[in-house]
């Protein structure tokens, strides 16, 4: 199986189990918190979403630069919303992985803000890097939650209120 392969295949795994958890996304909750630093749980859940796309962003592109204004974060209030967001996010990071070649993901990729360099990646890494940001984010969003009595779908196995035995 070639690299373009498997990251086509992990994107569609998390696109799964990261649609079971943004349909449970608390309309009524789009605020909350844990803690004065976390993010809110409505920019946590869109940031999830959007980096379903990062792959053509990778792919299409030599670097994303934050202080020229690059990265424009989506706003989406409603699990409805996020829902459509998820879905059209990952065919469009979906494509960009069906029309990658594997020496497409040898070449470099960075995030910067202005002349600080803040990643500098070969694309694969920087595709991993955003399969990686899912996960970890998704897990985050589980523990919110979990602390507002959401029950949590499954993920790499069952959770404590998918279990049946």
């Amino acid at each position: 199986m070639k690299t373009v392969e498997i990251l086509q295949n992990e994107l569609q795994h998390e696109y799964q189990i990261t649609k079971e958890f943004i349909a449970k996304f608390p309309n009524d909750k789009t605020d909350y918190k844990p803690h004065e630093k976390s993010m809110d749980i409505k920019t946590l859940s869109n940031h999830i979403v959007e980096v379903f796309a990062w792959p053509e962003l990778v792919l299409k592109t030599d670097k994303l630069d934050f202080e020229a204004g690059d990265y424009k974060p989506s706003h989406y209030e409603t699990a409805t919303d996020l829902l459509k967001e998820l879905d059209k996010d990952y065919a469009i990071g979906k494509s960009a992985l069906e029309n990658a070649s594997e020496d497409d993901l040898s070449k470099r990729w960075k995030m910067c803000a202005g002349e600080t360099t803040l990643f500098d990646f070969s694309k694969y890494e920087a595709i991993r890097h955003a399969l990686n940001q899912i996960t970890h984010h998704r897990a985050q969003l589980g523990v919110y939650y979990r602390l507002n009595d959401i029950e949590l779908p499954s993920s790499y196995g069952p959770s404590a209120d998918s279990q049946t035995f």
